[in-house]
């Protein structure tokens, strides 16, 4: 049976404008007027099911679309154990060997937390765990989950996800099921997928 799940990254907040590894953090002026008016232009799609990341971004950016959207802890952000909280720019300084190692060994976790691969084949369950129901599924998630989840889906080499971008606020789309998954990706939140202009600052 096919499987509509439809990934959508969470609005801005200071954490991820400062490149801060899995900064949880609620979501900023901007990113909160954003999410607004996406669910004023009734901009969301609809599912059989609503589920989110367990972070603080994804669960205002779920309520403030009008989402009751229960917790997935197979959808929770990329642990990056004793560097959460801290700036890529910042750890590269103290420990160039240790990101150097993060960024090239899917298997690597310098920093005590996840590694890419643990990351992919955890993210990889839950998206397995879907085969066989026919339904729609909408998640509110993080960017490196809604990232792992295309390389996983596609079958595509871990080592791709660092090649992905997610912007906020887009919409993700796979369907199929376990081993043959299509994919639409990037699509602006808003009516029929069309643009939602951005209120002003």
């Amino acid at each position: 049976m096919t499987v509509r799940v439809m990934l959508i990254s969470p609005a801005v907040n200071a954490a991820l404008r400062e490149a801060r590894f899995e900064g949880d953090a609620p979501l900023d002026a901007v990113g909160a007027r954003r999410t607004a008016a996406v669910a004023a232009a009734d901009g969301v799609p609809r599912a059989d099911r609503y589920v989110r990341s367990p972070s603080e971004r994804c669960a205002q950016t779920a309520k403030a679309l009008g989402l009751q959207a229960r917790v997935e802890p197979g959808f929770a952000d990329w642990d990056m154990g004793r560097w959460r909280g801290q700036r890529l720019e910042d750890v590269g300084a103290v420990e160039p060997g240790a990101v150097s190692s993060w960024l090239t060994d899917p298997s690597a976790a310098p920093h005590g937390g996840e590694s890419l691969a643990d990351l992919a084949a955890r993210v990889g369950n839950v998206l397995e765990s879907l085969d066989g129901s026919q339904e729609r599924l909408l998640a509110v998630v993080e960017p490196a989950v809604a990232r792992v989840a295309v390389v996983r889906a596609l079958g595509l080499s871990v080592e791709t996800f660092w090649r992905l971008d997610i912007a906020p606020l887009t919409v993700t789309e796979l369907s199929g099921r376990s081993g043959r998954w299509n994919m639409r990706c990037g699509r602006p939140l808003g009516s029929d997928g069309a643009f939602v202009p951005e209120p002003d600052r």
